[in-house]
């Protein structure tokens, strides 16, 4: 019997990471998570051919870009090793790794990124919890008809074009 897919929101600064790198690199690890909610989000619950919404945050405006999917299982993130990464933990080792990434591929890059604003004002997404006041996590559960209605909003923008 075939596992449910599970749907995703995840956020990435574009000065650190856009869209537009994931689709030149087709995929990458999705390293230097260090809360613990969204490493247990990847390690316990995110499947390969999961999919993704890519969001960029810190961006003006914020929004999501485009899609993604969980190419591979989790694994222990190798920036916690990296004496030079920003993400470096000395106290994760790798006989206890403490941070652990999936790795994302690309799978289509919007015509016209979907506002955080806009998203807000769609009723019917008004559960989705990057409309949450003070929900700051950078990887969500995402339920399917909020990821197939955010779909068929990028692809009325596409009509309108």
């Amino acid at each position: 019997m075939a596992t449910k897919k599970n749907y995703w929101l995840m956020k990435s600064e574009p000065e650190t990471f856009s869209i537009d790198d994931l689709s030149r690199d087709q995929s990458t690890l999705w390293e230097g998570v260090r809360n613990y909610q969204a490493r247990n989000f990847m390690m316990k619950d995110m499947k390969v051919g999961d999919e993704v919404l890519f969001y960029h945050s810190n961006a003006q405006p914020p929004g999501v870009v485009g899609i993604a999917k969980i190419s591979k299982k989790a694994q222990p993130d190798p920036s916690c090793y990296d004496k030079k990464s920003p993400y470096f933990d000395k106290k994760s080792t790798k006989q206890i790794p403490r941070w652990f990434c999936v790795e994302v591929s690309f799978k289509q890059k919007f015509p016209e990124l979907i506002s955080l604003d806009e998203i807000k004002q769609e009723p019917q997404l008004k559960d989705m919890l990057v409309v949450k006041k003070g929900q700051r996590l950078s990887i969500q559960p995402v339920a399917e008809n909020d990821f197939l209605y955010l779909l068929e909003m990028a692809s009325v923008k596409m009509a309108r074009e």
